[in-house]
């Protein structure tokens, strides 16, 4: 093992290596294999990075503190202006490109190559963060050459939920850092950490899909577990009927609606902050609210579609109550009535995983619930 020490500035070296402050990464939860490869980059960069992995994974807060590693003339103390200042998303030398639309576009990918092309403005080099890569399948050809072969000034750092076949040429010229979903443990024990009851951290942590960022808003919704209650209660709401089936879905509909409060208290807030320091620098509205205001409209769609998700967990966990009953109230194994109930509770689980997994292809939400409503009441039977 190589021999590790201090200088006198503070920064931990290895093997003469700088290595960056823990602290950089300390916003990145239960991602250690992740936080080891950054650290070793860090020390030893390469022209382009890609972290993939599923939302609320910490790939941003690991891309921000690469970067404050990159950019620290300490390379990465943690303490300084500079670190600070990347840490924050505020340094003029880490350039986030968002995209415009509904994917990475040309024009986003012709915005790249023209912020790739130009120089630092304080550090010795500058990196060039892309969020969302996993939706520029048609800026691929355009995105591949500036990823390929940047400026020597230039890092990039890519970021990605996942990598389709289309990607295969970009992610072959990048060095590839995978984030898993958080596991819960880790989530509840954050949450504990940030000073959230222990019950409510292990029941947020276990409807957030191991994403930090709704696990964060969760624990702070006063509704969350009267949602969830909601979802278990309705095997009793559904009568059979068609008019039933209905009401329920609308019910569950509005309540994901009222969900995304905190999520758009969030959005507001952010908006009131840019539009602060747009007043104090004397700037003519926000710029770029626009491209804000779009990501704020895409994060609200993914929050429902993710509450939604949750419900239906949480409506698939009262029909396995419903199988652990049929044995606990000794009735015969082999009994008929205990044997079709517990088949029936079956069929239903298996419909509400069709039904989530439904979700993730842009479908229509009050459609599907309500022949899932349909389905559950017996009617299809």
């Amino acid at each position: 093992m190589a021999d590790v020490g201090v200088t006198d500035s503070g920064v931990t070296e290895r093997g003469g290596a700088r290595m960056p402050d823990p602290v950089l990464f300390a916003g990145v939860v239960g991602q250690d294999r992740a936080v080891a490869r950054l650290e070793s980059a860090a020390r030893h960069p390469v022209h382009a990075y890609l972290f993939h992995g599923p939302p609320g994974s910490g790939k941003r807060a690991a891309a921000r503190g690469l970067a404050a590693a990159l950019l620290c003339p300490d390379g990465g103390c943690g303490v300084c202006n500079s670190c600070r200042r990347a840490l924050a998303g505020t340094h003029p030398d880490l350039v986030t490109v968002e995209r415009s639309g509904a994917s990475l576009d040309v024009d986003d990918a012709r915005e790249i190559t023209t912020r790739a092309q130009k120089r630092p403005l304080e550090s010795a080099r500058q990196v060039l963060l892309v969020p969302d890569v996993h939706l520029a399948l048609k800026a691929a050809p355009a995105l591949l050459k500036t990823v390929e072969e940047p400026p020597p000034s230039t890092v990039f750092i890519l970021l990605a939920d996942d990598l389709s076949p289309g990607l295969a040429t970009i992610v072959s010229r990048c060095v590839q850092v995978p984030f898993a979903a958080v596991a819960p443990a880790a989530v509840a024990e954050w949450l504990v950490g940030r000073g959230v009851d222990g019950d409510v951290a292990v029941s947020v942590a276990a409807a957030s899909g191991g994403n930090l960022d709704r696990a964060r808003l969760l624990a702070d919704d006063p509704g969350f577990n009267e949602r969830r209650e909601l979802w278990r209660t309705v095997p009793s709401r559904l009568d059979g009927t068609g008019a039933a089936a209905v009401t329920v879905a609308d019910g569950l509909l509005a309540m994901a609606d009222g969900a995304m409060a905190p999520l758009r208290e969030e959005h507001a807030r952010e908006l009131a902050g840019l539009e602060d320091r747009a007043e104090a620098t004397g700037a003519r509205g926000v710029p770029g609210r626009k491209g804000v205001e779009d990501r704020h409209k895409r994060e609200e769609r993914r929050w429902r579609t993710d509450d939604l998700r949750m419900g239906l967990a949480a409506l698939a966990d009262a029909y396995r109550d419903r199988m652990v009953a049929t044995v606990s109230t000794g009735a015969p194994p082999g009994s008929s009535g205990a044997g079709s109930e517990r088949r029936q509770a079956a069929t239903h689980v298996d419909a509400i995983g069709r039904a989530s997994a439904a979700l993730s292809r842009n479908v229509r939400e009050d459609l599907l619930l309500e022949a899932l409503m349909v389905e559950l009441s017996g009617m299809l039977e």
